[in-house]
């Protein structure tokens, strides 16, 4: 049987991929004492990704959206590797980012009275618009954007992690 050892070797290269795109387990950052991966904000409107972590790298992503949602998913004493919504991943220095309540609609969506998708549509909000995070529950998150309030599906949204409401 020749065919034995390409499935057995077929097998663990297909276990290998499973385990490599297998989520992050979250630690505690050494550099910041926070948990790691979480979700940080641009702290202003015009913030540089780069290579790497050194203003020695260079610009590969430069970022204009005050307050837009990245994940960070490395830490050095001062920059962070962050992934963004279109899932880039650059370093940025840390004083470019703050802790929100912020996410990021990925599709355009309806915002409920309450987290129910048979409640009265309060607003419909298109993709890329960003909003002020608010509670989340399993499977929807309290959402603010200009004067309204309501329910928006979790996933629906970047930021809106699966850990503490806010992430």
């Amino acid at each position: 049987m020749k065919w034995a050892p390409l499935l057995v070797s077929g097998i663990l290269t297909l276990g290998g991929l499973a385990a490599a795109e297998s989520p992050q387990l979250t630690r505690i950052s050494q550099f910041s004492g926070k948990a790691v991966p979480r979700f940080e904000t641009l702290k202003f409107a015009a913030v540089n990704g780069r290579s790497g972590p050194s203003r020695e790298h260079p610009v590969v992503w430069r970022y204009e959206r005050k307050g837009l949602p990245l994940l960070i998913i490395k830490e050095s004493q001062d920059w962070r590797r962050v992934r963004d919504p279109s899932g880039d991943e650059v370093w940025v220095h840390a004083r470019m980012l703050e802790a929100g309540a912020a996410a990021m609609l990925q599709s355009s969506t309806m915002l409920h009275e309450a987290p129910d998708a048979a409640s009265p549509v309060v607003a419909s909000l298109e993709a890329g618009v960003l909003v002020e995070l608010g509670e989340c529950r399993v499977a929807w998150c309290a959402l603010e954007v200009q004067s309204f309030n309501g329910w928006a599906p979790r996933e629906t949204l970047w930021g809106a992690d699966t850990g503490e409401a806010g992430l």
